[in-house]
Parts: structure tokens; sequence; C-alpha cells
């Protein structure tokens, strides 16, 4: 996913272009990782220093109802990163200490769906935590 990409979703679902959800998109444009709410807005009211926390906090939960973001939590802190397309089903790594990610080319849920004969998975998230070579 990438900012052009995103303006198109949010287009796709009704939602208006606004220089704000602009310029939370190019952010992340800019970051290879998940990032915390507050590194954003951070950055965010330096072009708008009359917005909320809040307003970027919805804005975030918006973009990732609509599949533009992707959230994890880091230390008990609410993190997103545009939505991974690039690698078709796959799931992630993720430094706890930058936030960056690398691809998991293997899904362990069809060992879990033997495990629990009956049941029916609608959906699963997998995701592994440590510090990448760069933190390490």
């Amino acid at each position: 996913m990438n900012s052009t990409k995103a303006l198109n979703v949010l287009k796709d679902h009704g939602y208006k272009h606004t220089k704000q959800r602009k310029k939370l998109l190019d952010l992340f444009d800019q970051y290879d990782a998940y990032v915390s709410v507050k590194d954003l807005f951070e950055v965010f009211r330096l072009d708008f220093p009359g917005a909320s926390y809040d307003t970027v906090y919805r804005n975030l939960y918006t973009l990732a109802e609509i599949g533009i973001l992707e959230t994890t939590t880091l230390d008990g802190e609410k993190h997103f990163r545009f939505h991974c397309d690039t690698h078709g089903h796959h799931h992630h790594f993720i430094c706890t200490s930058c936030g960056k990610t690398s691809p998991i080319n293997l899904c362990p849920v069809e060992d879990v769906v033997s495990t629990l004969p009956g049941h029916q998975i609608e959906n699963h998230k997998f995701e592994v935590y440590g510090k990448c070579p760069s933190c390490v």
C-alpha cells in the first residue's frame, strides 16, 4: 500500500480526501515500520498545530477499518502501518525496538485447524515479536 493507492481506497469507501488524511498517509509512506499514534501525532501537529490527538486517532482507526492500515499492539500501545499487500498471505516478525517488520512466509493456521475438529475458523492473526538484526 502507498498513499496514492490509499487515497483511492478512501474514495471507494465514500470518504473525502482531506489535507489531514493526506498528511497521515504521506507519513506512512515515510515509515517502513509500525508507528505509534503518539509518534505520528508529534509529526502531524507540525503541519496542523490545532489538530487534536483524537482527530489523528479516529482517522487512523478509520483507515484500519477499511483495510488501508494494519494494527498491532506493542508495549500496550496501538501501532499502525500501511497494509502489506505485496507478498500474498503471510505474517510478520515485528521488531519491538524499531517497529520494522519482516515477512514470515508460512502460516501455522493449518496446524491449528487439525487440532480443532468441527470448528470453523473465520480469521486469524499470527505475529512474532523480538529484535531485528539492527536492534540486537
